[in-house]
């Protein structure tokens, strides 16, 4: 493997991509996008809420080791979900 190959595949995720790519599944989760493989807008609470656990794991889990960069992301990303979450499940 190339030295440009090596550079692409060792950054293509990072602590926040993937906690946007968790955003994202929680997001289609609550029906606020589209399933990409359906192309319909679903709600399924309890994948929601697992993914949405998950995310609070991961803030628990790092506490302490975080950028404050990371930090605000996921507080951030928590609070939207939680709002939505509450939002659906009403």
């Amino acid at each position: 493997m190339s030295k440009e190959q090596e550079d692409l595949f060792s950054n293509l995720i990072t602590f926040s991509t993937f906690i946007l790519s968790l955003n994202t599944a929680a997001l289609i989760h609550l029906g606020e996008l589209p399933d990409p493989l359906t192309n319909k807008k679903e709600v399924n609470l309890l994948s929601a809420k697992q993914t949405i656990d998950t995310i609070e794991m991961l803030k628990e889990k790092t506490k302490g080791n975080l950028t404050l960069d990371e930090e605000r992301l996921i507080n951030a990303i928590l609070y939207e979900l939680k709002l939505k979450f509450l939002k659906v499940s009403d």
